[in-house]
C-alpha cells in the first residue's frame, strides 16, 4: 500500500500558533468574556498537558471555540461511552522520549551505547466534539448578563445601521473573512460592555471596507508584511472613528 507524504506535526505547530496570532485579540485585551470552562488543557483522567501539548492544545480549543478542557483519543472516549460525532478533525499530541542503541564496533568487537531522541504524536479529539461523555466532561452553561450599557446607545444604532455589512454572531472569536464577506463576533452579551462590543464591531468593519467590491484593499499575504501591516492600521483606525462620531 502506497503511504502519503510524512506528516510534518512541528510544522502544524507551528503553523497553528502563527494562525492564532493573527486571527485573534490578543487574550489580555479581549474585550469579551470567554464561554465554556476555561483553563488549560486536561487528558482524560484529568491530568494537565504540558510543554507544546499545552500551548497548541489550548491554541486549538481558542481557534475553533471548543468549550471543554478534555482532550481524548479516539479509543478512549469509546470507552468512556462517547462517540466523536461524524465528521470531525482529530489534533496532534505530541509524546518525546529517549531510547538507547547498542552499537558493536566491527574492527575491535566493543560494544558502545548512544542515545536517541524521538518525537511522536497520536490523534486526540476535545470533548466538545463528543457526544455520550459523562457530564462533567463538558462545561457548564455560563449564565449571561448584559453588558454595560453606553451612554451613546442611540447615536450607536444611528451610525451602525446604514451599513450594509453581513454581520453574524456566535462563537468565542471576533473576524472579518473576505471569502464569505462577513464579519463574525460573538454574541453582544458575552462583552464586559457595549462600547467593548462596538469598538470589536467597528475594526472587523474597517477590514470589510477592503473588500474588492468595495475598497478593493490588499489585505497581507502573510503575518507581519507590510500589507498586513496597512491593513490592521486601517481597521485600527476605524475601531476608533466612530467614537469620535458619536462624541
Amino acid at each position: 500500500m502506497r503511504r502519503g507524504p510524512k506528516r510534518d506535526v512541528a510544522q502544524e505547530i507551528t503553523n497553528l500558533i502563527i494562525r492564532a496570532i493573527e486571527a485573534g485579540t490578543l487574550p489580555w485585551r479581549r474585550p469579551w468574556k470567554k464561554t465554556g470552562m476555561g483553563g488549560a488543557p486536561l487528558r482524560a483522567g484529568g491530568v494537565p498537558y504540558t510543554g507544546i501539548n499545552r500551548l497548541y492544545l489550548w491554541a486549538v480549543a481558542d481557534h475553533y471555540g471548543h468549550g471543554s478542557r478534555y482532550w481524548m483519543t479516539y479509543r478512549q472516549a469509546q470507552e468512556l461511552g462517547g462517540q466523536v460525532r461524524k465528521g470531525e478533525t482529530a489534533e496532534p499530541s505530541i509524546y518525546f522520549n529517549t531510547t538507547k542503541k547498542t552499537e558493536i564496533d566491527q574492527t575491535n568487537g566493543e560494544e558502545s551505547s548512544k542515545t536517541i531522541r524521538f518525537m511522536r504524536a497520536y490523534s486526540v479529539f476535545n470533548a466538545s466534539q463528543i457526544d455520550g461523555l459523562p457530564p462533567h466532561f463538558y462545561p457548564s452553561p455560563v449564565p449571561e448578563a448584559p453588558p454595560t450599557p453606553s451612554e451613546k446607545a442611540a447615536a450607536i444604532v444611528s451610525f451602525f445601521t446604514p451599513i450594509p455589512a453581513d454581520i453574524r454572531h456566535g462563537g468565542d472569536r471576533a473576524y472579518y473573512t473576505p471569502g464569505g464577506d462577513f464579519i463574525q463576533l460573538p454574541s453582544p452579551n458575552v462583552f464586559r460592555s457595549e462600547d467593548g462590543y462596538v469598538a470589536t464591531k467597528a475594526h472587523e468593519l474597517g477590514h470589510w471596507t477592503g473588500h474588492s467590491s468595495r475598497l478593493a484593499r490588499e489585505f497581507g499575504k502573510r503575518f507581519g508584511d507590510k500589507a498586513y501591516a496597512f491593513e490592521e492600521l486601517v481597521a485600527l483606525s476605524g475601531q476608533s472613528a466612530p467614537h469620535g462620531t458619536l462624541q
